[in-house]
This record gives structure tokens, sequence and C-alpha cells, in this order.
């Protein structure tokens, strides 16, 4: 199969294209190579050294023999992309490129700005790409499982049926984005259904939790293929910023009272996911939404477990709270059905005490290359 990875130089996006490659597929990378400006922008960097896009598909080919084409490009410039689609004819259209930074979107009315615009722009000319060049190509969409927000309800798999004064109808599920970054999702997921239902483009949109881990078996393949690990208050997450600030000496910095419950997936299941959506491709006309994730954790309960393991490698921290810096609830209820990827062969890596540890080594391998200012948050949504 002919899949395009957009944004394949990602922290997602890069161990995905390896990934399908090493599967018999034929992969193409398209990216901007944005993420690596916003580390000079931000002051900040992957704990891990990262390699150009260039030395890493050449260390690809000399190791596997298989070929990764590189388009440098923006998805938001739609005549780019359309000699992107024209000379790879793609089967399906794998899409990680977009700003994926709540705090970012956060910022200030430019960064708010400049992320709908990416965001919304590049999947509207991806839709038009699809539907003027390749009308059978399938679009992998990565949502995100924020678009949900936390309703005091069970979160469906993109769906609801409602029962409305005698009547019935299944209708998309309630959207509460806590961010700009969310919002776009959101945006992009209604531009996404219109386009399905009056152009009969076949999509599936993947409802990702928070990725956590480090390695796939193909990163792990030579230091070259490595993948980014982020630990700022901007990009990092949560899992990550904790094991970092226990490698330092730093408290654990929970947000408030650490309540805040999401669904989590190892990288591991990330790649395995976009695989089964390629093999299973949507029907002409049909708007699918899987929830991609495996276990849901709060934030203490992340802090709970990095303090763990910190403790049984011999470093001393301890668990602090913080006055949060986003307007969110700290407490509430949070269940997501995630059933259909499972039911297609997905089979999860769940996050172990030996995950945490095996990136916790990571880190104190490369322990001076940490910005200890960079652990604490510095954007604010109020």
């Amino acid at each position: 199969m002919k899949i395009i990875v957009a944004g394949g130089d990602g922290f997602c996006g890069w161990p995905t294209a390896l990934y399908l490659s090493k599967k018999g597929h034929d992969v193409a990378i398209i990216d901007n190579m944005i993420r690596r400006k916003w580390d000079n922008e931000l002051h900040s960097n992957s704990i891990t050294p990262i390699a150009t896009l260039e030395e890493r598909v050449a260390k690809w080919k000399e190791l596997t023999g298989k070929e990764i084409r590189v388009y440098d490009g923006d998805l938001t410039h739609y005549d780019f992309l359309r000699e992107v689609l024209k000379k790879e004819q793609p089967d399906a259209f794998a899409h990680f490129a977009e700003q994926r930074s709540a705090p970012y979107s956060m910022i200030d009315r430019e960064h708010a700005v400049f992320t709908q615009n990416n965001n919304v722009t590049g999947t509207l000319n991806v839709l038009y790409g699809i539907k003027e060049i390749v009308p059978d190509c399938h679009l992998i969409k990565l949502g995100t499982m924020g678009e949900y927000g936390t309703p005091n309800i069970e979160i469906e798999e993109g769906y609801i049926e409602i029962e409305h004064k005698g009547r019935k109808d299944v209708l998309p599920f309630p959207k509460q984005p806590g961010s700009f970054y969310h919002l776009s999702k959101v945006h992009d997921s209604h531009n996404i259904t219109f386009a399905c239902k009056i152009w009969g483009i076949r999509a599936t949109d993947l409802n990702q939790g928070v990725v956590y881990g480090l390695d796939t078996d193909e990163t792990q393949m030579d230091p070259v293929l490595a993948n980014r690990l982020d630990y700022d208050g901007v990009f990092g997450t949560a899992l990550n910023r904790f094991i970092i600030q226990s490698t330092i000496g730093h408290d654990i910095t929970v947000y408030g009272k650490g309540g805040q419950t999401r669904g989590f997936l190892n990288i591991k299941d990330t790649v395995r996911c976009i695989e089964i959506a390629a093999n299973n491709p949507a029907d002409r006309g049909e708007f699918r939404v899987y929830n991609q994730f495996t276990e849901e954790f709060s934030v203490l309960d992340l802090a709970n477990k990095v303090e763990k393991v910190a403790h049984e490698e011999g470093l001393e921290t301890t668990i602090a709270h913080l006055d949060n810096p986003r307007v969110e609830l700290e407490e509430h209820f949070f269940h997501a059905e995630n059933t259909k990827l499972r039911d297609l062969g997905l089979e999860p890596n769940l996050l172990t005490d030996d995950v945490i540890r095996g990136i916790l080594k990571t880190v104190l391998s490369h322990r001076d290359r940490i910005i200890n200012e960079n652990v604490l948050p510095q954007v604010s949504w109020k």
C-alpha cells in the first residue's frame, strides 16, 4: 500500500513511518520541519538528540534497504500538496501534520490564530486534494480525546444515540474542547464529516489519548533513528515532565488537585493503530471514529507511579501541587469506550513500572541536555 505520513518528522509520525515501511508499505513523508523551529522559539529541546530527517531516512535505507521519500513542505500550501498527491497517488494519507500542543495554542492571540490556521486550513487542503486527485484515498486523521472534554456521562466512540421528545437519532458525540488547539481538532472533525457526506471521501478519525513511551522496535535499531522526548511545559506531557523532574531532584509538580483523568496509550500502540486503520479502510462516504487509547489515569496516578519507580532507582523526589495554569475540572467523572480498535486486533502495551523505568534511564543517560527552567509551566489559560 502507498501511504503518505504527513508530519513524519514528529514524535508520532516518525515511528509510524518506520513501522509502516518495515511492514512492507511504500511510505513517503511530508513535513515542513516546524517542530524543530519551535524548539528554537521556546529555547527548548528533545532530551534525546535528534538527527536531521535526511540523516534519519538515509540510515533507515542503509539498515533495511527500504526507501522513505521526503517532501519538505507545508500542507497549508495547496499547490505543493497537489503536486505531491499527483506524484505519489497514495492509497492512504496518515495526517499527523498539526500543531499538537494545547499550551502552545494558549500562549497569546498569535499562537491561537496560527494553531487554528495551520490545523484547519491544512486539513481542508488535504480534503480538497483527495477529492480532486486521489478520490479513493483513505484519510487517517489523528484527532484527540480532548475534543470530548470531560462530560458527566460515558464517552462513546464518535457518535451517540439520542432520544428527544419521542424521536431518536444517532448524532456526533457533543464536543467540549479545553483549548484553542482542541477546538481546531473539533473544526477538523466537522469539516471531515461534511466532506465525507458531500464528496464520498473515506475517512477514519483516531481520537487519540495522551501518548507515552519513547521507543518502538524500529527507532531502537540505531541512535540516528531515535525518537523525540519532550519535557517542557509546552510540549512535554505530564508523564515525561514528572520523569524528568525526578531525575534532577525537582518536585514532581501536579497541577491543582491532580484528579484530571485522561486516556493514555503507548507509542507502540499508536503505530499499530495506524496500521489497523490502513488495513481496514472506511467505506466511501463514511466518517468513522475510533477512540485510540488503552488505559485511563489521573495526573496524580501518574505522579505516584513515577515517584515509586524513582525511589526504587535511588532518586529523591516528592510530589507537590501547583496552582493549575489551565482552566479545567480537577475532579470529575471520566470513562470512554475504546473497543473498536481492540476488535480489529489491537493488543495493548500497558504502562508498567518497567516502561517508566526505561524512559527514566534514557533521561539519565542524557541528563546533561535538560534545561531545568523549562520543567515548570509558563503558559496560563487565564
